[in-house]
């Protein structure tokens, strides 16, 4: 009867135990959908590993591919009975309670492997009678729902192996630089040995404490029969050995830090930390390195050159560092730094291949490719270029570079000037582009309207504010790099523009595809027409105008550009393509300082734009801008604008779109018995004429 009794007593215990407890308890749909947290992986275009994002370091591995020796060692050490009880081991219950209460203290533990998964994945590790029975209870749900091997699977998952290490997979890579299939016997022990105390046992926190704890765990498995005598002897006898992984430093870190400001502001906090996450970018790493040492070297030389050319003391070019002092109680005073922002685009589907946003990210992690607004100078004359052509402007219409005086409402006239405060008087559009000339541009400017200009930067892609202002056309406005970059590329992509992009696909931890950017959206913002037109006038720049050093400098490949500079030298920009790539580049100071007299775009941009071209294309075929229908070329007197005569001096060949080619013959230079007033007629030369023309 008390038998009989106590059985009953048992089941109402439990039942009701079960009744209080059970609302607190997880459900099987919690239980079914366990998603431990997983770091997010970023990459580049070839599939190497750029970033990882995560709260916890965790890599899942499957229990198919953990060694034998290290499963074996965790039932040694932890759950001898494991295959054998059904959540909770009842027998080791008594046994560890019956010492216990003998001992008049806690002197073992009885919670077998799947109730301290329990506890890891649904409880904490407070220690009271409680949490006791809702980690029983929810370890029966557990070998309910799961089989032996996917507890086993989760468990060495889940555990926290300190230093950020959460799972067997992040602790064999802390610890030993391998993969998991790749660990060895005394690599499993010392792992299985940080258990009880991952921090203590760690053997970077204390190799001693970790030794002592791989030789308890080797001597377990041993005792349970997974190792020999002499096996076990031999591998207690051995030192500790781990081979921690070096420290690598983060590639394109302005790159992966946009990257992860796109994904927490689409998916948030939770998917990007703890989603698992794998995100295919457009980037190059290969790339991104030309990109960094071209720029890298560029401004450490400038550093150095203001650091030569100027005292601590000047006020302009140094700063207080805050909160710091010499020995005497001064406070300390440094130079400011020179910075720089660079970015690379694939023409063919906007695809960011390099971005760089400042001289060193430990320094500063504000991005200036994609977060600063700059002057562009002269590098914004190409959109009042592109407004002209597109409304009916040719090449070789003639612009007077002269001085001028415009009244401003509200403020004092203002005087233009040319860079090299000089003037060149009657020249045509193509050279007023060529040689940057301010007052050319501006006038320009002036008759099409600023309006016109700033829509036709606004349909390629800027989205800065733009003042409808005679200054708008020498780049007083603010533009951001990566923007500009991008409106550029729509020259040599025939009047297409395509918006940049960063990432090209997105799948979650089951391989579930969020988003893919494959699919190529394309804009028709200019006629095929213009835009060949502009990249031929801009292809002069390179060739012959303030670009040219990138000839010097060794790029032979057809390419088009502007160069840009602010007032007193402050901003130095280039931004240029050829028919594959579009890239631009900044240098400058984050304040409106003057790198030095004569400090310009050709001079500090052209050459960092120049050496990443010259690698990017060592691996590309060569190609021409591919010319559009509707393009004609013609012999152009550079003095009149019309069809050149055998008695024009200064001759050059240039395109025009049929619609608006010229129609009459040079009416400066008459060629002798010719009929200037009818289109393309003239009369061939007498044999006895001596032909003078320069072509140009």
């Amino acid at each position: 009867m008390l038998i009989i009794l106590g059985f009953v007593l048992t089941i109402i215990v439990g039942y009701k135990t079960y009744r209080v407890y059970q609302s607190d308890l997880p459900s099987f749909e919690q239980l079914h959908n366990i998603e431990p947290s997983l770091k997010t992986k970023i990459y580049d275009r070839s599939g190497i590993l750029l970033k990882e994002f995560y709260t916890e370091n965790r890599v899942l591995t499957p229990f198919k591919d953990m060694p034998a020796h290290l499963v074996d060692m965790l039932l040694a050490s932890e759950d001898h009975e494991f295959y054998d009880h059904w959540g909770i081991n009842l027998r080791r219950v008594a046994i560890v309670a019956s010492s216990n209460i003998m001992r008049w203290r806690r002197a073992a533990g009885a919670s077998t492997v799947t109730q301290q998964l329990a506890r890891m994945l649904f409880l904490t590790r407070k220690k009271t009678f409680e949490r006791k029975i809702k980690e029983a209870l929810t370890a029966v749900k557990l070998e309910r729902t799961y089989s032996k091997e996917e507890i086993l699977e989760m468990y060495l998952n889940q555990y926290y192996f300190s230093r950020g290490a959460y799972g067997i997979a992040a602790a064999a890579h802390l610890y030993f630089s391998k993969k998991v299939p790749e660990l060895n016997i005394s690599d499993c022990a010392i792992l299985i040995g940080m258990l009880k105390a991952p921090n203590v046992n760690s053997p970077l926190n204390d190799p001693q404490k970790s030794l002592k704890a791989r030789n308890r765990v080797l001597y377990s498995y041993y005792s349970w029969g997974g190792l020999s005598k002499a096996i076990y002897d031999s591998l207690s006898s051995e030192l500790l050995v781990i081979s921690p992984p070096e420290e690598k430093v983060g590639i394109a870190p302005y790159f992966t830090e946009t990257v992860r400001q796109y994904i927490l502001e689409k998916y948030g906090e939770h998917t990007l930390y703890s989603g698992g996450l794998k995100v295919f970018t457009s980037l190059d790493v290969g790339l991104q390195q030309a990109a960094e040492n071209a720029l890298y070297r560029k401004i450490d030389s400038l550093r150095a050159r203001i650091e030569r050319r100027y005292r601590l003391d000047n006020l302009t070019y140094t700063e207080f560092l805050p909160d710091t002092v010499d020995e005497l109680g001064d406070s300390i005073r440094v130079y400011k730094k020179v910075q720089g922002a660079f970015v690379a685009i694939d023409n063919s589907n906007g695809g960011i291949l390099a971005m760089i946003g400042g001289r060193s990210f430990d320094e500063t992690k504000f991005n200036r490719a994609v977060q600063s607004t700059l002057q562009p100078g002269s590098a914004f004359k190409p959109f009042v270029y592109t407004a002209c052509i597109d409304n009916g402007f040719r090449t070789t219409d003639i612009v007077d570079d002269n001085p001028i005086v415009l009244e401003i409402p509200g403020a004092k006239e203002w005087r233009p000037h040319n860079f090299d405060s000089k003037f060149m008087g009657p020249i045509t559009i193509r050279e007023g582009l060529q040689h940057s000339r301010n007052l050319v541009a501006i006038k320009l400017l002036l008759k099409i309207h600023p309006e016109q200009a700033i829509f036709y930067a606004r349909r390629m892609g800027l989205t800065t504010a733009l003042s409808p202002v005679p200054s708008l056309a020498i780049g007083v406005s603010e533009v951001r790099l990566v923007e500009l970059v991008s409106a550029f590329s729509t020259y040599p992509n025939q009047g297409l523009h395509i918006p940049y992009r960063l990432v090209t696909r997105i799948v979650d931890r089951y391989n579930r595809v969020l988003e893919d950017n494959s699919a190529i959206h394309k804009d028709e913002v200019l006629s095929a027409q213009t835009a060949y037109i502009m990249v031929d006038m801009m292809r002069s720049v390179v060739d012959a105008g303030t670009g040219r050093r990138a000839r010097w400098l060794g790029f032979t490949r057809p390419a088009g550009g502007k160069t840009g500079t602010t007032d007193n030298f402050c901003d130095n920009w280039f931004v240029g393509y050829s028919p594959q790539i579009t890239a631009g580049c900044w240098v400058g100071f984050d304040t409106k300082i003057s790198l030095g007299r004569n400090q310009d775009g050709s001079k500090n941009g052209v050459p960092v734009w120049t050496e990443f071209m010259i690698a990017a294309h060592d691996s590309l075929p060569v190609e021409d801008f591919e010319e559009p229908d509707g393009i004609v070329h013609l012999d152009v007197c550079l003095e009149s604008g019309e069809i050149a005569t055998d008695r024009c001096i200064k001759v050059r060949n240039e395109v025009f779109t049929v619609e608006n080619q010229p129609t009459t013959m040079c009416r400066l230079h008459p060629s002798r018995g010719a009929d200037v007033t009818k289109s393309g007629s003239e009369d061939p030369l007498p044999e006895d004429t001596t032909d003078e023309r320069v072509h140009f």
